[in-house]
């Protein structure tokens, strides 16, 4: 065979192998930098001459796929990739045994209790509504008035308004007296109707009072009426309309004088069965008791959602830390699992700043939000309204400085609904821009109220201080604490307050003093200004 046809043998044979097998072969020039030599299994690589000097046995060997495969195999490489791969699911496994020990051992957010509306908020108290806006010029307050003022009502963060009552009553006649229909002089069911839905758009809720004889010397017309079977079914008949018609709610007054406890609990039935999934139905039993005892037997008795009464104004005008303590501890406990209600004053007893001391006024609002249940206000408490001496009625509310400040552009007799006098500041307007008036420190406490789960439904405990400072605290799991400190001393008092749930410091969230600098203040010799309350607040702290 000549050497031609060995060459063509050759290329067919290598031309027949797997690819893989195949030399790996350069450049066809076998003369250039870098050409790849042609040996099976072997890579020739021809190095440049460096400096002139060649290094013509450099060689870089690699292994065959057989080969590799091959030296896979043995017992040593076996055991190399099984301790890894062993390495590898061991490192994992401890991994997800560690993050599962961290989620059982992290501390668990609390349950949240059942809440209502009523009690994620304050109640707001428009019950003498002729003295809050007269929208007609007949100086008269109405509901179209309460309608036209609904955004101002929307700033105080309240959760609900308490209207009236609004309808028909000759004073003492039943028969004489419609508790379907609304007192011409306060509107008409279409003006109640869109009040309804003005509020509805601003979150508000709208209770009804249903107070049958509102006008007359006694809220059942007598001792007898309630055990009559007319006047029951009437009253039914009046809840259910109102319920019909879209109130959130229903209060009645006087309802020590009631003598029958049944009825409020049919009333109760009532307002349970029109409530539904985000719309429940609140029924508030009101007294204008002041004794502590029957206050607290009321409580023992009543089934309805809340009970208000001016407990707070029993605590008389100069109270002492020591009283405001026993008084809140006690009404508390007499409370037992019902949802506690706190006020000052009422539609009976009168308006706040009537009833205390001018430099206690901002600590008890203080007081009222931050206790553990539902503050009920009256219209004008946000801005210190008050009766005056010789004051025909209720005082009208103080919107500006201009006539009648602003209640009714009617020109009204000399000391008709007068309030805090002409050339006073206690008007909505005035203290609107003012960040250290009362109306802010009102609008402050009443939105920590409604969104500090604290202060919604937290833990309350008392802590032992001096005599005339008042110290609690309220705390709810692993949320922001709040530190309550009222001084009710007219002079500067100095305390220190250490328990193993409070920090070394704490941070001012607000104080009724406009001249407390805020940051951090310490817990040991805290300076605390005459009738000053103070609201701290720390972190929690596993």
């Amino acid at each position: 065979m000549s050497q031609d046809a060995e060459v063509d043998m050759k290329e067919v044979e290598l031309n027949e192998m797997e690819p893989e097998k195949q030399p790996m072969t350069g450049s066809p020039s076998s003369g250039s930098p870098g050409t790849l030599g042609e040996k099976n299994g072997m890579v020739k690589v021809k190095v440049p001459e460096e400096d002139g000097e060649a290094d013509a046995g450099t060689k870089f060997t690699g292994l065959s796929k057989e080969e590799l495969l091959q030296v896979a195999g043995t017992p040593a490489w076996v055991r190399t990739r099984w301790a890894l791969l062993i390495l590898f699911w061991l490192g994992w496994l401890g991994m997800l045994a560690g993050a599962i020990v961290i989620i059982i051992q992290a501390p668990r957010c609390k349950e949240l209790p059942p809440q209502e509306w009523w009690h994620k908020g304050g109640i707001y108290r428009i019950q003498a509504l002729e003295a809050f806006q007269d929208s007609d010029a007949d100086g008269v307050g109405d509901l179209a008035g309460v309608e036209q003022r609904i955004d101002y009502l929307s700033s105080l963060k309240v959760k609900g308004l308490v209207i009236g009552p609004i309808h028909v009553n000759t004073p003492d006649s039943l028969v004489r007296s419609d508790l379907q229909e609304v007192d011409p002089q306060l509107g008409t069911k279409e003006t109640f109707a869109k009040l309804l839905e003005a509020a509805k758009k601003k979150s508000l809720k709208v209770i009804l009072d249903l107070t049958p004889n509102y006008r007359g010397q006694m809220p059942w017309f007598s001792q007898e009426t309630p055990r009559n079977s007319d006047f029951q079914s009437k009253m039914k008949a009046a809840l259910e309309f109102w319920l019909e018609f879209g109130v959130a709610g229903i209060q009645m007054e006087g309802v020590e004088k009631l003598n029958d406890s049944q009825l409020l609990v049919e009333w109760k039935n009532l307002t349970s069965q029109y409530s539904s999934d985000g719309n429940a139905r609140v029924l508030i039993a009101g007294t204008g008791q002041r004794d502590s005892w029957q206050i607290f037997s009321l409580l023992n008795e009543t089934s309805a959602d809340l009970l208000v009464s001016p407990y707070l104004t029993g605590l008389g005008e100069e109270p002492t830390g020591e009283k405001v303590e026993n008084a809140i501890r006690e009404y508390i406990q007499a409370s037992g699992e019902k949802w506690p209600s706190w006020s000052v004053g009422g539609p009976r007893t009168g308006h706040m700043a009537s009833l205390v001391k001018e430099r206690l006024l901002r600590l008890y609002h203080m007081l009222l939000f931050t206790l553990p249940g539902t503050p009920f206000t009256n219209y004008g408490d946000e801005i210190g309204l008050q009766e005056q001496p010789g004051q025909s009625g209720v005082p009208h509310m103080q919107w500006n400085d201009s006539a009648n400040f602003g209640f009714s552009s009617k020109s009204l007799p000399q000391g008709a609904g007068g309030g805090s006098g002409s050339s006073s500041n206690i008007t909505v307007k005035a203290q609107s821009g003012d960040s250290s008036s009362l109306l802010s420190l009102f609008r402050h406490l009443s939105e920590l109220r409604g969104k500090e789960r604290s202060l919604l439904h937290g833990e309350f405990m008392m802590l032992p201080t001096v005599p005339n400072v008042c110290v609690y605290l309220r705390s709810w799991d692993q949320n922001k604490r709040f530190l309550v400190v009222l001084n009710l001393a007219g002079t500067r008092s100095s305390v220190t307050l250490s328990h193993s749930l409070l920090p070394s410091e704490a941070t001012v969230e607000f104080s009724t003093d406009p001249k407390r600098q805020e940051g951090q203040l310490a817990l040991q010799g805290l300076i605390l200004e005459p009738s000053e309350g103070l609201l701290l607040h720390f972190p929690y702290v596993a």
